[in-house]
């Protein structure tokens, strides 16, 4: 008979995810602080690692077989995955930026998206920033609907629920082959989080659930490819995707948003949402 673990975790254990989440927090913040126009995304890579490391912990995205950075850097088209390299960006450029640190055996994952500041033509900005924000929007309203859903299901419904509410004439396009997941001891864990309605109800919702919420979004249609490199994602047809992220965890008092400094306070409260801390 194999035994399998469960996918809820013990208060220590939620405890014990804290550190890591804000670990990646704070590399995260050390990026935005650099992205500029002639900053290299081999730069922004330096910076996280940097704080990663001088914090005691390591980029579990360097614990990936294959991967040698501590970041996804993926600019306009690539969605993500992207390798940092030594481009300049551009004024207008579409940056998202994903990263993870693993503390005492512990991970924490989240990831950003942001417009390249400086003068940039607007009929380029625009919908770059509009799709951040229904992304970043939608990011939210799932992470509110876990705090009082009952299976992981309801989630995946709010997310898409939002984006076809707040995205403009023609809707953008949410990717199928990409979804959001488990967090712990690994990375990457049960169950899958998805950003699109599906007919299972999903996970229960209960509290020792730790899971990743990370919807990826596209100006046009949702189809990708990998590229030669063997790890970006990038649209066929060529719009912008966007891909924001936050760790999550459900305990008895709540829920906890352990990528984010305040808990997720901040963008949960236009949801009626108040987050408590884990005890």
């Amino acid at each position: 008979m194999v035994l399998r673990s469960s996918i809820y975790k013990k208060p220590a254990q939620l405890r014990a995810m804290i550190e890591p989440g804000l670990i990646t927090a704070a590399a995260l913040d050390a990026v935005r602080e650099l992205i500029a126009p002639g900053v290299t995304t081999l730069d922004l890579d330096a910076a996280a690692s940097a704080v990663i490391t001088g914090r005691g912990a390591k980029s579990n995205f360097q614990m990936v077989r294959g991967y040698r950075h501590t970041i996804c850097a993926s600019v306009n088209e690539q969605v993500v995955h992207g390798i940092p390299n030594d481009r300049p960006l551009q004024a207008g450029d579409l940056l998202s930026i994903d990263a993870g640190a693993e503390f005492r055996g512990w991970n924490g994952d989240s990831a950003f998206t942001v417009v390249v500041p400086g003068d940039a033509p607007d009929e380029i900005v625009a919908p770059r920033r509009r799709l951040s924000e229904v992304t970043e929007g939608s990011l939210w309203a799932g992470i509110a609907a876990l705090s009082r859903a009952t299976h992981l299901g309801e989630v995946s419904a709010a997310i898409e629920g939002y984006i076809e509410d707040n995205a403009p004439d023609g809707g953008y396009g949410i990717l199928r082959d990409y979804v959001g997941h488990g967090i712990g001891r690994k990375m990457h864990e049960s169950p899958s989080v998805f950003n699109y309605r599906v007919p299972d109800r999903g996970a229960e919702v209960r509290p020792g659930l730790a899971v990743a919420i990370e919807p990826m979004v596209v100006i046009g249609d949702q189809e990708t490819r990998v590229e030669d490199d063997g790890w970006t994602v990038s649209t066929i047809d060529g719009t912008a995707g966007s891909h924001w992220e936050h760790s999550v965890a459900v305990h008895d008092g709540g829920i906890w948003v352990l990528t984010a400094s305040d808990g997720g306070a901040e963008k949960l409260a236009p949801f009626g949402v108040v987050p408590k801390e884990i005890d």
